[in-house]
């Protein structure tokens, strides 16, 4: 099996952006947790991180019968972007929506999400162990036929 794991705007910034809400663990963190978790699974894993929806959406795309699993923490794109939807849509890759904070609990406007409409499910609240809890996810799901 292999996922690919997508990061939105600012997750490059853990460790010192709002930390009370995001936690202390830096982005470096976050990959090396996640690496761990799939070698130890026998997953192969891609982990991608960018700033631009634009971006996000062409690696979706490129995604498309290359990965059996998407992990997508959209961030901010959440609640706003119906072009990262609408290329989940297209290319047809399982995916679990991934969120470091309960956003659910946040402002008003974090209630909505454009991506958990396409996702399998959704994993809030959890910090870097929701990533974790995703691969979890993905590995219950598939047989064994599909590791690599």
């Amino acid at each position: 099996m292999k996922l690919l794991v997508l990061n939105g705007p600012n997750l490059n910034l853990l460790g010192i952006r709002e930390p009370e809400i995001y936690g202390k663990k830096t982005y470096a963190d976050l990959v090396c947790a996640v690496k761990k978790e799939c070698r130890r699974r026998g997953i192969g894993v891609k982990i991608l991180q960018s700033n631009s929806e634009a971006v996000l959406v062409t690696m979706i795309q490129k995604a498309y019968k290359k990965y059996d699993g998407l992990i997508f923490n959209p961030a901010a794109y959440t609640h706003t972007s119906v072009a990262l939807l609408d290329a989940i849509k297209a290319v047809g890759i399982p995916t679990v929506e991934v969120h470091l904070s309960e956003v659910s609990k946040r402002e008003e406007f974090r209630k909505i999400s454009y991506v958990g409409l396409a996702a399998k499910k959704t994993i809030a609240g959890k910090g870097i162990d929701g990533y974790l809890e995703a691969v979890a996810y993905f590995d219950s799901v598939t047989s064994g036929a599909l590791k690599s």
